[in-house]
C-alpha cells in the first residue's frame, strides 16, 4: 500500500455473499477498492475461497473473490470450495472444516479470504494501516448464533492479517453514515440492510453542528433473514420437487416418503458439495434403486456429482432479481443433461416469502420499541442492499412509513463507504459495536 495516505481511512464491509473495501481521506472523499478480472472492473470481491492442490501433497493454494469461482469452474484440479462462509461465524457447533491434510477453523479460514483480498486489492490497500474500521451484523446468522464467539473469530483472523486494531461497527450504522452526507437538515432516519445471510435496521438521530455531522443511536435489531432465504423459498417450491422431494421409495412392504433432510442441502448452493463427503451422496444412490420415480432422484445425483450448483443458484438468483420488475419469469435451469423449468409468478413468490416478510415487519417494529419512536417520527428510510428492491419487502416499508420517506443507495458499496468515513469522524472508537453503541440495548 505504498502510495496510501498515512491519513486514509478503510472500511470493511464483509458480507455473505460479497464483501467491499473503502478508502476513506478524509470525512467526504470516499471510493471503493476496484477489482480487475476478466477484463473488467469490479466493486464487489465474492465471499468465496477455492483452496486446491497441484498435485497431491504438493500443499495447498488459494484463491479468493471472482479467481476462486474461475478456479472452481475450470476444475482442473481437485478442489475444497468455500463460500458463504460468514453463517458460521457465530456458531458454537462449527470447529474445524478439512482442507486436504489440513483443519482450518473459521478464524483461519476467514484470514485465507482477507489475504487474498489484500492481493487483489492494489497497491491502495493493505492491513498495516491503523484506521480500519469493519462491519458486522447486529444479529449473526444461525439458529442460536453466539455473538461473542464470533467477534472473538473475527478479532483472531483480523489480527493475523496485521489488523489487531481494527474497530468493528454495525453494518447499518455504516450504511446510515453513507446515508448521512445527503442530508441537507436534522432528520431522524431509519436504516435497512439488507445481506445475504442477515437483515439489520439502525434508527439514528443525524444533525449537523459547525459543518460537522454528529449522530445519536437510539436503537438496533436484526434477523436471520434475506436474500439467501428467499433464494431457498425459490429453490423448495420449484427446484426441490423436481428433484424428487415428496417422493416415495419401497422398502420391502411399504411405499415410504424420500427423507426431506436431503434437500435441506439446498439451502444454499455450497452445500451440496459436502455431500460427496458426508454419507448424503451415498444414501441418495440407495433411495434411487428403489425409488418410485427413480429419474427424479437420478438428476439430483447428477447435480450433486458434476458441481452444478453454482449454475442452479444463479438460476435461481437471476429469477429473483427478474421478479423484482415482472409479474412472472420463466425459471430455467440446464446442465448434465438435467433440465428444470417452471414459471413463477410474482404471486406465488410473495405468498412463499409471507411469513418471512412479517418476521422482517416484527423486526422493524421492535427497533422502533427499542428506539423509543414511532413510525410518524422516522423522517427518512434508507434501504440498502439487493433484496430491498424486492416489491414485497419495498411495501413492507411503505405500508409503515410511505413511499416519499423511502430512500436507497448503492446496493453494495453504502455500507463499507459509511465504514470509511466513520474512521474519519469525532470519535470514531464511539460507533463500536461494544462501544458507546451498547447502551441503544443492541
Amino acid at each position: 500500500m505504498s502510495s496510501a495516505s498515512p491519513a486514509v481511512s478503510i472500511g470493511i464491509d464483509f458480507g455473505t455473499s460479497n464483501t467491499v473495501v473503502a478508502l476513506a481521506v478524509d470525512d467526504r472523499r470516499v471510493e471503493a477498492i476496484r477489482f480487475d478480472h476478466g477484463g473488467q472492473r469490479h466493486s464487489t470481491y465474492v465471499s468465496a475461497l477455492c483452496f486446491w492442490e497441484d498435485r497431491p501433497g504438493a500443499g495447498a493454494q488459494a484463491e479468493g473473490g471472482p479467481w476462486a469461482i474461475e478456479q472452481f469452474l475450470e476444475g482442473r484440479h481437485v478442489y475444497r470450495f468455500l463460500q458463504s462462509f460468514k453463517t458460521f461465524a457465530a456458531s458454537s457447533s462449527f470447529n474445524t472444516t478439512q482442507v486436504f491434510r489440513q483443519r482450518f477453523k473459521f478464524e483461519d479460514i476467514l484470514a485465507a479470504f482477507l489475504r487474498t483480498l489484500a492481493r487483489h486489492g492494489g497497491d491502495k490497500f493493505g492491513f498495516e494501516v491503523a484506521n480500519i474500521t469493519v462491519g458486522r451484523p447486529v444479529r449473526f446468522a444461525g439458529g442460536n448464533p453466539d455473538d461473542d464467539l464470533a467477534m472473538q473469530r473475527y478479532r483472531a483472523a483480523f489480527e493475523r492479517v496485521g489488523a489487531g486494531r481494527a474497530r468493528y461497527v454495525y453494518e447499518p450504522v455504516g450504511a446510515a453514515f453513507s446515508f448521512a452526507r445527503r442530508l441537507e437538515r436534522d432528520a431522524t432516519v431509519l436504516v435497512a440492510d439488507f445481506g445475504g445471510g442477515t437483515s439489520d435496521f439502525s434508527v439514528m438521530r443525524f444533525s449537523r453542528a459547525g459543518g460537522t455531522l454528529r449522530a445519536e443511536p437510539l436503537g438496533h435489531a436484526g434477523i436471520g433473514i434475506a436474500g439467501d432465504t428467499f433464494d431457498y423459498r425459490i429453490v423448495d417450491h420449484v427446484v426441490s420437487p423436481r428433484l424428487g422431494k415428496g417422493s416415495s421409495f419401497r422398502s420391502f412392504d411399504k411405499v415410504l416418503p424420500v427423507p426431506n433432510s436431503h434437500y435441506t442441502n439446498l439451502a444454499r448452493w455450497h452445500q451440496l458439495a459436502l455431500m460427496k463427503s458426508n454419507g448424503d451422496l451415498r444414501e441418495l444412490r440407495e433411495l434411487a434403486r428403489t425409488a418410485v420415480k427413480p429419474a427424479l432422484l437420478e438428476d439430483f445425483i447428477t447435480i450433486v456429482d458434476l458441481d452444478l450448483g453454482f449454475s442452479l443458484y444463479r438460476a435461481v438468483s437471476d429469477a429473483k432479481v427478474a421478479l423484482s420488475a415482472r409479474d412472472e419469469v420463466d425459471f430455467r435451469f440446464k446442465g448434465g443433461g438435467v433440465e428444470i423449468g417452471s414459471t413463477i409468478t410474482r404471486k406465488n413468490f410473495d405468498a412463499w416469502i409471507a411469513d418471512d416478510i412479517a418476521r422482517l415487519g416484527a423486526t422493524v417494529d421492535k427497533v422502533l420499541g427499542e428506539s423509543g419512536v414511532t413510525a410518524r417520527e422516522v423522517e427518512k428510510v434508507f434501504l440498502t442492499g439487493g433484496t430491498s428492491f424486492v416489491p414485497a419487502v419495498r411495501k413492507l416499508f411503505a405500508d409503515r412509513f410511505g413511499n416519499e420517506r423511502l430512500m436507497s443507495g448503492d446496493q453494495f458499496e453504502s455500507i463499507a463507504y459509511g465504514l470509511a468515513l466513520i474512521g474519519h469522524s469525532p470519535e470514531p472508537d464511539r460507533w463500536t459495536a461494544d462501544g458507546g453503541l451498547k447502551k441503544a440495548g443492541a
